[in-house]
Protein backbone atom coordinates (compact mmCIF):
# COMPACT_ATOMS: atom_id res chain seq x y z
CA UNK A 1 0.00 0.00 0.00
CA UNK A 2 1.44 3.49 -0.59
CA UNK A 3 2.00 5.89 1.46
CA UNK A 4 -0.97 8.67 0.86
CA UNK A 5 1.49 11.60 1.70
CA UNK A 6 -1.38 13.63 3.97
CA UNK A 7 1.76 15.16 5.19
CA UNK A 8 3.54 16.26 8.65
CA UNK A 9 0.94 17.32 11.49
CA UNK A 10 1.97 18.30 15.27
CA UNK A 11 -0.35 16.65 17.99
CA UNK A 12 -2.79 18.43 19.21
CA UNK A 13 -1.90 19.22 23.37
CA UNK A 14 -4.53 16.67 23.78
CA UNK A 15 -3.48 13.95 21.55
CA UNK A 16 0.62 14.50 22.82
CA UNK A 17 -0.78 13.99 26.39
CA UNK A 18 -1.78 10.24 25.40
CA UNK A 19 1.78 9.40 24.00
CA UNK A 20 3.65 11.57 27.74
CA UNK A 21 1.77 9.50 29.92
CA UNK A 22 2.18 5.70 28.82
CA UNK A 23 4.67 4.10 30.61
CA UNK A 24 5.93 0.38 29.65
CA UNK A 25 3.63 -0.93 33.04
CA UNK A 26 0.49 0.90 31.73
CA UNK A 27 -0.17 1.05 28.18
CA UNK A 28 -2.36 3.91 26.77
CA UNK A 29 -4.06 1.81 24.60
CA UNK A 30 -7.98 0.97 24.09
CA UNK A 31 -9.64 -2.11 22.56
CA UNK A 32 -12.49 -3.29 20.81
CA UNK A 33 -13.32 -6.74 21.25
CA UNK A 34 -15.78 -8.37 19.40
CA UNK A 35 -17.60 -11.48 17.71
CA UNK A 36 -18.13 -11.79 13.82
CA UNK A 37 -20.45 -14.57 12.27
CA UNK A 38 -19.74 -16.17 8.98
CA UNK A 39 -19.92 -14.00 5.73
CA UNK A 40 -17.33 -11.74 4.02
CA UNK A 41 -13.70 -12.58 4.62
CA UNK A 42 -14.83 -15.56 7.29
CA UNK A 43 -15.83 -18.18 5.60
CA UNK A 44 -19.12 -20.81 5.91
CA UNK A 45 -16.89 -22.87 7.91
CA UNK A 46 -15.95 -20.45 10.34
CA UNK A 47 -12.30 -19.92 9.16
CA UNK A 48 -10.99 -16.38 7.97
CA UNK A 49 -9.70 -15.34 4.70
CA UNK A 50 -6.98 -12.76 6.01
CA UNK A 51 -5.94 -11.59 2.47
CA UNK A 52 -9.71 -10.51 1.76
CA UNK A 53 -9.61 -8.50 5.32
CA UNK A 54 -6.20 -7.10 4.32
CA UNK A 55 -7.36 -6.08 0.80
CA UNK A 56 -10.81 -4.48 2.21
CA UNK A 57 -8.86 -2.78 5.05
CA UNK A 58 -6.59 -1.21 2.30
CA UNK A 59 -9.26 0.22 0.14
CA UNK A 60 -10.69 1.98 3.36
CA UNK A 61 -7.22 3.25 4.26
CA UNK A 62 -6.35 4.81 0.82
CA UNK A 63 -9.91 5.98 0.42
CA UNK A 64 -11.03 7.57 3.61
CA UNK A 65 -9.40 10.82 5.04
CA UNK A 66 -11.05 10.16 8.09
CA UNK A 67 -8.84 7.52 8.75
CA UNK A 68 -6.14 9.16 7.90
CA UNK A 69 -4.12 8.78 11.83
CA UNK A 70 -4.05 4.70 10.56
CA UNK A 71 -1.52 5.55 8.40
CA UNK A 72 0.33 7.96 10.43
CA UNK A 73 3.23 7.54 13.10
CA UNK A 74 3.74 9.35 15.97
CA UNK A 75 7.60 10.95 15.21
CA UNK A 76 9.50 12.98 17.69
CA UNK A 77 11.14 12.84 21.02
CA UNK A 78 11.37 15.45 24.50
CA UNK A 79 9.89 17.79 22.37
CA UNK A 80 6.73 18.63 19.72
CA UNK A 81 5.46 15.63 18.41
CA UNK A 82 4.07 15.13 15.03
CA UNK A 83 1.95 13.08 12.99
CA UNK A 84 3.82 11.65 9.69
CA UNK A 85 2.90 9.62 7.07
CA UNK A 86 3.88 5.79 7.35
CA UNK A 87 2.49 2.99 5.12
CA UNK A 88 0.88 0.13 7.46
CA UNK A 89 2.27 -2.81 7.06
CA UNK A 90 -1.21 -4.88 6.71
CA UNK A 91 0.99 -8.01 7.50
CA UNK A 92 1.70 -6.97 10.68
CA UNK A 93 -1.51 -5.11 11.25
CA UNK A 94 -3.67 -7.49 10.52
CA UNK A 95 -2.80 -10.75 12.57
CA UNK A 96 -4.35 -14.13 13.34
CA UNK A 97 -3.62 -15.42 17.05
CA UNK A 98 -3.94 -18.23 18.72
CA UNK A 99 -7.65 -19.75 19.45
CA UNK A 100 -9.43 -19.15 22.42
CA UNK A 101 -12.27 -20.68 24.41
CA UNK A 102 -15.52 -18.97 24.52
CA UNK A 103 -16.07 -15.40 25.00
CA UNK A 104 -14.25 -15.88 28.34
CA UNK A 105 -11.08 -16.51 26.10
CA UNK A 106 -11.40 -13.67 24.24
CA UNK A 107 -11.55 -11.68 27.78
CA UNK A 108 -8.75 -13.56 28.80
CA UNK A 109 -6.53 -12.31 25.87
CA UNK A 110 -7.98 -8.89 25.92
CA UNK A 111 -7.03 -9.00 29.58
CA UNK A 112 -3.53 -9.51 28.79
CA UNK A 113 -2.96 -6.97 25.28
CA UNK A 114 -3.56 -4.20 28.09
CA UNK A 115 0.08 -4.76 28.62
CA UNK A 116 1.52 -5.11 25.61
CA UNK A 117 3.06 -1.65 23.58
CA UNK A 118 2.17 -1.05 20.17
CA UNK A 119 5.29 -1.22 17.92
CA UNK A 120 6.62 2.53 17.81
CA UNK A 121 7.68 2.63 14.33
CA UNK A 122 4.40 1.60 12.48
CA UNK A 123 1.04 3.65 13.13
CA UNK A 124 -0.30 2.83 16.60
CA UNK A 125 -3.06 0.08 16.13
CA UNK A 126 -4.01 -3.45 15.30
CA UNK A 127 -6.34 -5.79 14.58
CA UNK A 128 -6.31 -9.36 15.70
CA UNK A 129 -8.41 -12.40 14.77
CA UNK A 130 -9.46 -14.92 17.66
CA UNK A 131 -10.57 -18.17 16.38
CA UNK A 132 -12.80 -20.09 19.31
CA UNK A 133 -14.13 -17.25 20.44
CA UNK A 134 -17.60 -17.97 19.08
CA UNK A 135 -19.58 -20.99 17.47
CA UNK A 136 -20.22 -18.47 14.98
CA UNK A 137 -17.34 -17.23 13.69
CA UNK A 138 -14.13 -16.32 15.01
CA UNK A 139 -13.48 -13.13 17.43
CA UNK A 140 -11.63 -9.38 16.49
CA UNK A 141 -9.60 -7.22 18.40
CA UNK A 142 -9.14 -4.10 17.18
CA UNK A 143 -6.02 -2.09 19.39
CA UNK A 144 -5.72 1.41 19.15
CA UNK A 145 -3.06 4.02 20.92
CA UNK A 146 -5.27 6.59 22.99
CA UNK A 147 -3.26 9.33 21.35
CA UNK A 148 -5.23 8.39 17.73
CA UNK A 149 -8.53 9.36 19.61
CA UNK A 150 -10.52 9.06 22.63
CA UNK A 151 -13.74 6.72 23.32
CA UNK A 152 -15.97 8.97 21.26
CA UNK A 153 -13.58 9.55 18.27
CA UNK A 154 -12.49 6.11 18.25
CA UNK A 155 -16.03 4.54 17.86
CA UNK A 156 -16.11 7.34 14.64
CA UNK A 157 -12.78 5.33 13.28
CA UNK A 158 -14.67 2.05 13.83
CA UNK A 159 -18.06 2.71 11.58
CA UNK A 160 -15.33 4.03 9.01
CA UNK A 161 -13.30 0.74 9.25
CA UNK A 162 -16.46 -1.65 9.91
CA UNK A 163 -19.16 0.49 8.39
CA UNK A 164 -20.32 0.91 4.30
CA UNK A 165 -17.38 0.98 2.27
CA UNK A 166 -16.05 4.49 1.52
CA UNK A 167 -17.62 4.57 -1.80
CA UNK A 168 -21.34 3.85 -0.66
CA UNK A 169 -21.28 6.43 3.05
CA UNK A 170 -22.61 9.43 2.53
CA UNK A 171 -19.97 12.51 3.48
CA UNK A 172 -19.72 12.84 7.50
CA UNK A 173 -17.68 14.30 9.68
CA UNK A 174 -14.89 12.08 11.32
CA UNK A 175 -14.47 11.86 14.73
CA UNK A 176 -16.47 12.78 17.44
CA UNK A 177 -19.55 10.97 18.67
CA UNK A 178 -21.83 12.26 21.33
CA UNK A 179 -21.76 10.95 24.67
CA UNK A 180 -25.13 9.78 26.55
CA UNK A 181 -26.77 12.73 28.41
CA UNK A 182 -28.97 16.02 27.01
CA UNK A 183 -28.72 17.79 23.87
CA UNK A 184 -27.63 21.17 23.64
CA UNK A 185 -24.50 22.71 24.91
CA UNK A 186 -24.09 25.23 27.96
CA UNK A 187 -22.91 28.95 27.75
CA UNK A 188 -19.15 29.06 28.29
CA UNK A 189 -18.81 30.41 32.04
CA UNK A 190 -16.91 33.46 32.32
CA UNK A 191 -13.07 33.65 32.23
CA UNK A 192 -12.36 33.88 35.75
CA UNK A 193 -15.04 30.98 37.21
CA UNK A 194 -12.54 28.92 34.24
CA UNK A 195 -9.71 29.84 35.92
CA UNK A 196 -10.92 29.39 39.84
CA UNK A 197 -12.57 25.91 38.69
CA UNK A 198 -9.57 25.06 36.92
CA UNK A 199 -6.64 26.06 39.47
CA UNK A 200 -9.48 23.66 42.43
CA UNK A 201 -9.43 20.80 39.97
CA UNK A 202 -5.46 20.74 39.57
CA UNK A 203 -5.26 21.24 43.49
CA UNK A 204 -7.91 18.39 43.98
CA UNK A 205 -5.32 15.69 42.28
CA UNK A 206 -3.34 16.66 45.51
CA UNK A 207 -6.08 15.88 48.54
CA UNK A 208 -6.56 12.69 50.13
CA UNK A 209 -10.30 12.39 49.98
CA UNK A 210 -10.42 8.43 49.66
CA UNK A 211 -9.36 6.25 52.47
CA UNK A 212 -6.96 3.51 52.12
CA UNK A 213 -8.86 0.71 49.78
CA UNK A 214 -8.03 -1.80 47.40
CA UNK A 215 -9.30 -0.05 44.74
CA UNK A 216 -6.26 2.28 45.00
CA UNK A 217 -2.66 1.73 44.81
CA UNK A 218 0.53 0.05 41.93
CA UNK A 219 -1.72 -1.54 39.21
CA UNK A 220 -0.11 -4.95 37.98
CA UNK A 221 -0.03 -6.56 35.23
CA UNK A 222 -2.20 -9.30 36.15
CA UNK A 223 -5.30 -7.90 34.54
CA UNK A 224 -8.98 -9.55 34.70
CA UNK A 225 -11.72 -8.59 31.96
CA UNK A 226 -15.05 -9.56 32.08
CA UNK A 227 -17.90 -8.20 29.55
CA UNK A 228 -21.57 -7.74 30.26
CA UNK A 229 -24.57 -7.34 28.20
CA UNK A 230 -28.18 -5.18 28.51
CA UNK A 231 -30.88 -4.82 25.79
CA UNK A 232 -30.87 -1.18 25.89
CA UNK A 233 -34.92 -0.10 24.71
CA UNK A 234 -36.44 -1.53 28.05
CA UNK A 235 -33.57 0.30 30.04
CA UNK A 236 -33.51 3.63 28.22
CA UNK A 237 -37.41 3.77 28.79
CA UNK A 238 -37.31 2.63 32.42
CA UNK A 239 -34.54 5.51 33.22
CA UNK A 240 -36.32 8.04 30.88
CA UNK A 241 -39.35 7.62 32.65
CA UNK A 242 -37.45 7.95 36.01
CA UNK A 243 -35.74 11.13 34.89
CA UNK A 244 -32.55 9.58 34.34
CA UNK A 245 -30.28 9.15 31.60
CA UNK A 246 -28.52 5.51 30.25
CA UNK A 247 -25.29 6.95 31.59
CA UNK A 248 -26.90 7.51 35.15
CA UNK A 249 -28.38 3.99 35.13
CA UNK A 250 -24.93 2.84 33.74
CA UNK A 251 -22.87 4.93 36.98
CA UNK A 252 -25.72 3.68 39.15
CA UNK A 253 -25.24 0.31 38.53
CA UNK A 254 -21.42 0.45 38.53
CA UNK A 255 -21.76 1.72 42.52
CA UNK A 256 -23.81 -1.97 43.10
CA UNK A 257 -20.70 -3.89 41.19
CA UNK A 258 -18.14 -1.93 43.11
CA UNK A 259 -20.01 -2.54 46.52
CA UNK A 260 -19.67 -6.49 45.27
CA UNK A 261 -16.55 -6.54 44.49
CA UNK A 262 -15.42 -4.80 47.74
CA UNK A 263 -17.43 -7.51 49.45
CA UNK A 264 -15.72 -10.00 47.47
CA UNK A 265 -12.54 -9.43 48.51
CA UNK A 266 -13.69 -8.74 52.37
CA UNK A 267 -13.25 -4.64 52.46
CA UNK A 268 -15.60 -2.27 53.94
CA UNK A 269 -18.19 -0.72 51.67
CA UNK A 270 -18.08 3.25 52.08
CA UNK A 271 -20.83 5.65 51.57
CA UNK A 272 -19.67 6.96 48.51
CA UNK A 273 -16.59 6.00 46.02
CA UNK A 274 -15.61 8.79 43.51
CA UNK A 275 -15.38 7.92 40.17
CA UNK A 276 -14.18 10.17 37.34
CA UNK A 277 -16.41 10.18 34.23
CA UNK A 278 -15.16 11.44 30.99
CA UNK A 279 -17.64 13.71 29.15
CA UNK A 280 -17.15 14.24 25.35
CA UNK A 281 -16.43 18.48 24.20
CA UNK A 282 -17.69 19.68 21.15
CA UNK A 283 -15.06 21.55 18.53
CA UNK A 284 -12.48 18.80 18.66
CA UNK A 285 -10.76 20.06 15.43
CA UNK A 286 -8.38 17.33 13.80
CA UNK A 287 -7.76 16.22 17.59
CA UNK A 288 -8.85 12.70 18.43
CA UNK A 289 -9.14 13.36 22.05
CA UNK A 290 -11.49 16.19 23.25
CA UNK A 291 -12.88 15.14 26.79
CA UNK A 292 -13.95 16.67 30.24
CA UNK A 293 -13.95 15.69 33.35
CA UNK A 294 -16.67 14.53 35.65
CA UNK A 295 -16.36 13.68 39.72
CA UNK A 296 -19.33 11.57 40.75
CA UNK A 297 -19.72 10.00 44.08
CA UNK A 298 -21.05 6.40 43.37
CA UNK A 299 -23.62 5.76 45.97
CA UNK A 300 -22.27 2.43 47.18
CA UNK A 301 -23.70 2.58 50.39
CA UNK A 302 -27.44 3.02 49.03
CA UNK A 303 -29.31 0.05 49.39
CA UNK A 304 -32.41 1.38 47.67
CA UNK A 305 -31.97 1.70 43.99
CA UNK A 306 -34.24 4.22 42.91
CA UNK A 307 -32.79 6.60 45.43
CA UNK A 308 -29.55 5.32 44.15
CA UNK A 309 -30.38 6.04 40.90
CA UNK A 310 -31.48 9.49 41.71
CA UNK A 311 -28.97 10.34 43.42
CA UNK A 312 -26.51 9.57 40.41
CA UNK A 313 -28.81 11.35 38.05
CA UNK A 314 -28.82 14.73 40.27
CA UNK A 315 -25.71 14.73 40.52
CA UNK A 316 -24.48 14.63 36.78
CA UNK A 317 -27.33 17.28 36.03
CA UNK A 318 -25.75 19.56 37.96
CA UNK A 319 -21.81 18.46 37.16
CA UNK A 320 -21.90 17.54 32.92
CA UNK A 321 -22.74 20.86 32.09
CA UNK A 322 -19.62 22.60 34.25
CA UNK A 323 -17.55 19.86 32.73
CA UNK A 324 -18.10 20.93 29.10
CA UNK A 325 -17.57 24.77 30.20
CA UNK A 326 -14.30 23.89 31.73
CA UNK A 327 -13.01 21.39 28.84
CA UNK A 328 -9.94 19.50 28.76
CA UNK A 329 -8.23 19.03 32.48
CA UNK A 330 -5.38 21.82 32.69
CA UNK A 331 -2.49 19.82 33.65
CA UNK A 332 -2.89 18.22 29.94
CA UNK A 333 -2.83 20.80 27.86
CA UNK A 334 1.21 21.24 28.10
CA UNK A 335 4.16 18.51 27.77
CA UNK A 336 5.25 19.31 31.37
CA UNK A 337 2.05 19.54 32.81
CA UNK A 338 1.31 15.76 31.29
CA UNK A 339 4.69 14.30 32.96
CA UNK A 340 3.38 16.29 36.20
CA UNK A 341 0.15 14.60 35.74
CA UNK A 342 1.03 11.68 35.21
CA UNK A 343 3.67 11.85 38.37
CA UNK A 344 0.47 12.80 40.37
CA UNK A 345 -1.82 10.23 38.77
CA UNK A 346 0.11 7.25 40.25
CA UNK A 347 -0.07 8.74 44.27
CA UNK A 348 -3.27 10.65 44.02
CA UNK A 349 -6.59 9.23 46.57
CA UNK A 350 -9.21 11.48 45.10
CA UNK A 351 -10.83 9.74 42.21
CA UNK A 352 -11.00 5.65 43.13
CA UNK A 353 -12.73 4.22 39.48
CA UNK A 354 -12.96 5.15 35.69
CA UNK A 355 -16.23 4.93 34.54
CA UNK A 356 -16.76 5.67 30.33
CA UNK A 357 -19.72 5.44 28.54
CA UNK A 358 -19.63 5.80 24.82
CA UNK A 359 -22.98 6.16 22.21
CA UNK A 360 -21.93 3.80 19.17
CA UNK A 361 -24.14 2.72 16.00
CA UNK A 362 -27.26 2.14 16.24
CA UNK A 363 -27.08 -0.80 13.34
CA UNK A 364 -24.35 -3.76 12.94
CA UNK A 365 -21.56 -3.73 11.49
CA UNK A 366 -19.70 -5.81 9.27
CA UNK A 367 -16.05 -6.01 8.85
CA UNK A 368 -14.82 -6.89 5.42
CA UNK A 369 -18.29 -8.75 4.87
CA UNK A 370 -18.91 -10.35 7.74
CA UNK A 371 -21.09 -9.37 10.57
CA UNK A 372 -20.13 -7.81 13.99
CA UNK A 373 -22.65 -9.44 16.34
CA UNK A 374 -21.03 -8.37 19.47
CA UNK A 375 -18.79 -5.80 20.54
CA UNK A 376 -17.17 -4.70 24.00
CA UNK A 377 -14.74 -1.48 24.40
CA UNK A 378 -12.18 -2.06 26.76
CA UNK A 379 -10.22 1.14 28.38
CA UNK A 380 -6.96 1.32 29.98
CA UNK A 381 -6.65 1.74 33.75
CA UNK A 382 -3.88 4.00 34.62
CA UNK A 383 -2.14 5.78 37.83
CA UNK A 384 -3.09 3.65 40.81
CA UNK A 385 -6.55 3.14 39.65
CA UNK A 386 -7.49 -0.44 39.85
CA UNK A 387 -10.78 -0.48 38.47
CA UNK A 388 -12.70 0.77 35.28
CA UNK A 389 -16.11 0.13 33.61
CA UNK A 390 -16.27 0.87 29.69
CA UNK A 391 -19.71 0.68 28.21
CA UNK A 392 -20.52 0.72 24.43
CA UNK A 393 -24.20 1.35 23.18
CA UNK A 394 -24.11 -1.00 20.34
CA UNK A 395 -27.05 -2.13 17.87
CA UNK A 396 -29.67 -1.87 20.50
CA UNK A 397 -27.41 -2.99 23.40
CA UNK A 398 -25.75 -1.32 26.25
CA UNK A 399 -21.98 -3.79 26.07
CA UNK A 400 -19.99 -3.28 28.63
CA UNK A 401 -16.55 -3.97 30.32
CA UNK A 402 -15.33 -4.56 33.64
CA UNK A 403 -11.26 -3.83 33.67
CA UNK A 404 -9.18 -4.00 36.80
CA UNK A 405 -5.96 -5.36 38.52
CA UNK A 406 -6.99 -9.04 39.22
CA UNK A 407 -4.93 -8.71 42.19
CA UNK A 408 -7.61 -5.79 43.80
CA UNK A 409 -10.66 -7.20 42.75
CA UNK A 410 -12.72 -10.03 40.37
CA UNK A 411 -13.48 -8.24 37.28
CA UNK A 412 -16.00 -11.73 36.67
CA UNK A 413 -18.18 -10.89 40.49
CA UNK A 414 -18.19 -6.73 39.16
CA UNK A 415 -19.32 -7.75 35.58
CA UNK A 416 -22.54 -10.19 36.67
CA UNK A 417 -23.39 -7.55 39.81
CA UNK A 418 -23.35 -4.40 37.06
CA UNK A 419 -25.29 -6.87 34.63
CA UNK A 420 -28.17 -7.93 36.74
CA UNK A 421 -28.46 -4.55 38.49
CA UNK A 422 -28.57 -3.26 34.90
CA UNK A 423 -31.27 -5.68 34.42
CA UNK A 424 -33.06 -4.78 37.41
CA UNK A 425 -33.21 -1.07 36.41
CA UNK A 426 -34.41 -2.32 32.90
CA UNK A 427 -37.45 -4.38 34.13
CA UNK A 428 -35.71 -7.86 32.44
CA UNK A 429 -34.27 -9.49 35.03
CA UNK A 430 -34.45 -13.46 35.15
CA UNK A 431 -35.89 -12.85 31.77
CA UNK A 432 -39.56 -10.63 32.65
CA UNK A 433 -40.42 -7.64 31.17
Amino acid sequence: MASRGTGVEPLSAADASNVYIDAADQVNVFLLAGVLGRGGFVGDDGEPDLSRLRSDLTARLAGDDGLRRLSQRVAGRGGALRWEPCTPDLARHVRRVEPVTGREGLATLCAALMTVPLPEDLPRWELLVVPGASVDGPGIVLRIHHAVADGAAGVGLVQRLFGAPPEDRPDQAGGAVATAGPAGLPDAPPRWRRVLTGLWRVVSVLRRTVPPTVLLGPVSSRRGVAFAVVDLGPLRQRVRDAGATVNDALLSAVAVGVAAGLRGVGEEVPAAVPASVPVALPGRGGSGNAVGVMLVPLPTGEPDGDRRLGLVAGTTRARRAQARGQGTFELTRTRWGSRVFAWLARRQRFVAVFVTNVRGPDHPLSVAGAPLLEAWPVAQIQGNVRLGVTALSYAGRLCCTVHCDARAVPADLVAATLAGELERLAGTAGGRP
